[in-house]
């Protein structure tokens, strides 16, 4: 046989059945690229801080960053002593430390949510409009400023009856002064709290839609969290998972599932004393969730802690020691995000997330490097790894704890390249161009 010329194959099958298969499976493939279109690619923030909606100013930010740096001034003032409450070993503690410090300075919150519910409480209705009004003016203002968080946005009241119309009118009013004051910013998030029917996302659905139409917007501009804070969200009466319909029922505008911690656990019957993110109802609903929304784009956020870092140097480090263990906890469990409840938290925060990446990132980035060249290893990855791996550097990437230099020269991996294998073509993880 010449060079060039394949050999023939012999095949028993017309081509007349792969089309036949193929116009079979045509609905299925429609339904899959809308039920899965797989993960955005954007930034996910590693954490949400709610501030109520009174307490929350121009300075915000600012006074948040600057009082989780004065409680490392006061309770670990260099890297051995922080070191030493966390159990972090000496270079890798030097690295996180001063990554810390310098998050804490540069961008201390990835993510704020301004409460109106329960950090917020019930209030006379013409104090809530103009709080609302006020916490439109002052996150427009911070936008064009440039001194916003990447993520900012509100937290309004449930959709059950008695609390109805107050959320929907705090929302109104909240997107009319972001409209009035430069139209919706970049980064804007919305939290519909203690969901417990499919039906009462369709609701927020149909509310976004008609501001949208009211305003002039692109239809689908406005998307939502879901908290989940009920057994009723998880579980629903016929047992089948109600969480997996709230992410249909937003029609695509659901952006990510949020944990309850305290309003869940009660909700079981967990007793105050037991009412934590480690706990095994907390991990139960949590997988629920984050089977549900796999692959849907939806992202999962763990929940936060009641223990605040507060009072004598002791208790501080008990609980910065709890707050640093239940993160890296949640991260190993692909929880990428969660809530602080405290500027305290923020060290901890970090210090989590900085060491979960920088621990692991040399180790991640040579089996990358690797896979992209077709070389080999001592682990057999596959296409789907890959995607993993490359997920993982870029979440790093985004907080912080790693530099694109960290990548670049020793390993030859470039932000787009950790991207092309990161969210590949519907159906392809191989990260071809």
């Amino acid at each position: 046989m010449g060079q060039g010329q394949r050999e023939r194959v012999a095949t028993s099958l017309t081509g007349a059945v792969g089309e036949e298969i193929g116009g079979f499976l045509a609905p299925v493939d429609a339904e899959l690229e809308r039920r899965y279109p797989g993960d955005p690619g954007t930034r996910q923030p590693v954490h949400t801080v709610y501030v109520p909606g009174d307490d929350f100013a121009a300075d915000t930010l600012r006074v948040w960053g600057g009082r989780a740096l004065a409680a490392l001034d006061e309770h670990a003032p260099d890297a051995a002593s922080f070191a030493a409450v966390l159990g972090l070993d000496g270079a890798l503690a030097e690295d996180v430390y001063g990554r810390v410090r310098a998050k804490l300075e540069r961008e201390p919150v990835e993510d704020l949510r301004v409460d109106f519910e329960d950090g917020y409480g019930n209030r006379p209705d013409a104090e809530e409009d103009e709080t609302a009004a006020r916490a439109a003016r002052l996150i427009a203002a911070a936008h064009a400023a440039g001194t916003a968080a990447p993520y900012m946005g509100v937290r309004v009241k449930c959709m059950e009856a008695a609390v109805r119309d107050r959320g929907i009118r705090t929302l109104d009013i909240f997107l009319t002064g972001l409209m009035d004051t430069g139209g919706l910013p970049d980064g804007l998030v919305l939290t519909l709290p203690k969901v417990t029917y499919a039906e009462q996302v369709t609701a927020m659905a149909r509310l976004l839609d008609a501001f949208e139409k009211a305003r002039g917007l692109e239809p689908g501009r406005i998307g939502f969290e879901i908290q989940i804070e009920t057994s009723q969200a998880v579980l629903a009466a016929d047992g089948t998972a109600t969480v997996a319909r709230m992410i249909q029922a937003a029609g695509g505008r659901a952006t990510g599932l949020h944990y309850g911690t305290f309003d869940y656990s009660a909700c079981l019957g967990v007793s105050a004393a037991h009412q934590a993110s480690d706990h095994p109802a907390a991990d139960h609903a949590k997988a629920v969730m984050q089977v549900a929304a796999a692959g849907t784009g939806v992202r999962v956020s763990d929940g936060s802690t009641n223990v605040l870092p507060v009072g004598p140097t002791e208790q501080v480090h008990d609980a910065w020691r709890l707050h640093y263990g239940l993160t890296r906890r949640a991260l190993a469990r692909a929880y990428y995000q969660g809530w602080d409840m405290h500027p305290g938290h923020l060290p901890t925060r970090y210090a989590a997330v900085f060491a979960f990446y920088r621990e692991g990132f040399a180790r991640a980035a040579d089996r990358l490097a690797r896979y992209a060249g077709r070389a080999g290893g001592d682990v057999m990855d596959e296409p789907a790894t890959a995607k993993a791996l490359a997920g993982y550097l870029l979440r790093g990437l985004d907080c912080g704890a790693l530099d694109i230099a960290d990548l670049a020269g020793p390993y030859g991996l470039s932000r787009a390249v950790l991207e092309q294998f990161a969210s590949p073509r519907h159906g392809d993880l191989t990260g071809s161009a």
